[in-house]
């Protein structure tokens, strides 16, 4: 790929800015880990709804960005070298992102990886587990008898907001005082868990103050605000 033009998802989403990133998504709490980075940095980019309703995902021009079928995926077309890069996974998005613009980790080697450490935290656990809880308590698991699956995630995912709760126990964020990937990558998904799935008594959220306290910083802040909406839904 030597240019922007040349990627076979530019036939489904034309670039109108072929000059900046790309981004391809929909706001989940995967998809706007990357649009409130954006936001935060100021970093110039187009975005691209992927519609699961339509399927957009399943499509052959999105599988040759991303083969996992999943958002959010990005090309940027002034890469390393001065070439486009595409990728896809939002945990390596936000990390090449945050080398790219040297913005949200620390330059510091050690204070580098432990914020990396929690990023992986979120994207091993944090995402998973609450994914779960999510399909359990409001989509289709919520009819299944046997709760002990429900019960289960419900379960682990208390115990990785005691984690998060004592982490963030004299801190401002995950990191200190330093706002960092490893907040953006974690908090849309506690937002999801107690607003779009409504799981928030379920587990219990009250018992975990430190992380309401952090989640309500998170929220106040303008880039996450408008990050949250990114890419619009279709009316």
């Amino acid at each position: 790929m030597s240019n922007l033009s040349d990627h076979p998802i530019s036939r489904r989403w034309p670039a109108r800015h072929p000059e900046r990133l790309q981004l391809y998504s929909l706001p989940t709490p995967n998809g706007v880990k990357v649009s409130i980075f954006l936001e935060e940095t100021g970093l110039a980019y187009e975005p691209h709804l992927v519609s699961f309703a339509s399927n957009d995902q399943l499509t052959p021009e999105f599988l040759s960005l991303n083969p996992n079928n999943k958002i959010p995926a990005i090309i940027d077309p002034d890469g390393p070298g001065g070439r486009p890069l595409a990728l896809f996974e939002s945990g390596a998005i936000l990390l090449y992102l945050a080398e790219k613009t040297g913005r949200l980790l620390p330059a510091d080697a050690a204070q580098r990886y432990e914020t990396i450490q929690w990023l992986m935290f979120q994207m091993a656990g944090v995402g998973p587990m609450f994914g779960q809880v999510g399909f359990f308590h409001k989509f289709a698991g919520k009819d299944f008898e046997d709760k002990r699956p429900r019960d289960r995630y419900l379960a682990e995912s208390r115990r990785l907001l005691g984690v998060l709760e004592q982490r963030l126990q004299g801190r401002d964020w995950v990191m200190g005082e330093a706002y960092s990937i490893a907040d953006i990558a974690i908090f849309p998904w506690v937002n999801n868990l107690i607003e779009f799935y409504g799981a928030g008594e379920l587990v219990g959220i009250a018992d975990f103050p430190q992380v309401l306290r952090a989640l309500r910083a998170f929220l106040d802040r303008p880039a996450v605000r408008r990050g949250l909406a990114i890419p619009q839904r279709a009316a």
